[in-house]
């Protein structure tokens, strides 16, 4: 048995989604016969209903075996340098280097951009896992391994739910760089199917079955010999989708061997600029509407400046 206080990161959830992130190792089968079984309890009275709304300063009491709790937090200090391009009270955005990973992936990799970013707020004081019950500082976009720019964090839980809803329903704008192999058109909206696989993703013209739409918008800003630099902004957010789709139209990312590149031996892509642009309200996060961020990388400051 154990008691647990809600705190502000815990609050404003389903009482089930909580226990499920404090209990992970309870199977859900348990929980559920746990919650009808008087296994907890809210200010000491049974609650039956898994969609019940926690709220700061509820107190818990759970009365399954000791097996299910987990220890100590898992957080690791780790390297905590990086590129802060904003900060405030409830974001961050990071200037991801090309060749870092965001998440730990399936190759064990244990230096990733998530646990520098809480390193870097455990150091700050802004991140105390021993005093954190659901709620850990996350992404709430992701880039891949060979993407470079900005990648949006979130410090607290209110602040996570609301960008994901703005993400969502496209009230964040995001805008690429990229160099292409040919040249390309001065500008252009493209729209095609997107059917992921286990590596790498396929791009076709017509709807297949698992196929889901992609679009892109792009425009030319410079070409010099057989390469385009061009600024790409996504009206869908698909994995490998500007990868995969201007390889569709034969016009692959320098370097992106993956995806049919002759030349290159590192891709050149990178999520340079994010707006703001609410057209609802942003909850905890409304101070933001209107705001706009950019980090341009390298490799556009010198293909603009080469010359031709």
């Amino acid at each position: 048995m154990k008691k647990v206080t809600i705190n502000k990161n815990d609050a404003a959830q389903r009482l089930d989604k909580f226990i499920t992130k404090y209990m992970p190792r309870l199977p859900q089968g348990m929980l559920y016969k746990g919650l009808r079984k008087n296994c907890v309890r809210v200010n000491g009275k049974h609650v039956k209903d898994g969609k019940f709304v926690l709220s700061e300063g509820d107190e818990l009491t759970l009365y399954f075996a000791d097996e299910f709790f987990d220890g100590e937090s898992s957080f690791t200090k780790g390297r905590s340098d990086i590129d802060v391009v904003y900060e405030d009270e409830n974001i961050i955005l990071i200037n991801k280097p090309a060749g870092i990973v965001v998440h730990a992936d399936d190759k064990g990799t244990s230096d990733t951009l998530l646990g520098r970013m809480q390193s870097y707020l455990y150091e700050k004081g802004e991140y105390d896992p021993k005093n954190e019950h659901s709620f850990s500082p996350a992404f709430c976009n992701r880039l891949d391994r060979g993407t470079s720019g900005i990648i949006i964090g979130a410090k607290n839980a209110e602040a996570l739910r609301v960008l994901n809803e703005k993400i969502k329903s496209r009230e964040i704008k995001k805008y690429y760089l990229a160099i292409c192999e040919g040249v390309t058109d001065k500008s252009g909206t493209l729209t095609a199917f997107l059917t992921r696989g286990d590596k790498i993703v396929t791009v076709k013209d017509h709807s297949t079955d698992g196929a889901k739409e992609i679009r892109t918008k792009y425009k030319t800003l410079a070409v010099r010999g057989d390469y385009s630099l061009i600024e790409v902004e996504l009206l869908t957010g698909r994995t490998h989708q500007i990868r995969a789709q201007m390889a569709h139209i034969g016009h692959p990312l320098a370097g992106d061997r993956k995806y049919g590149a002759k030349t290159g031996k590192k891709m050149q892509l990178a999520s340079y600029k994010l707006r703001f642009d609410f057209s609802t309200d942003g909850g905890v996060l409304n101070y933001m509407a209107g705001m706009e961020f950019t980090s341009e990388p390298d490799f556009s400051k010198t293909f603009l400046t080469a010359k031709s």
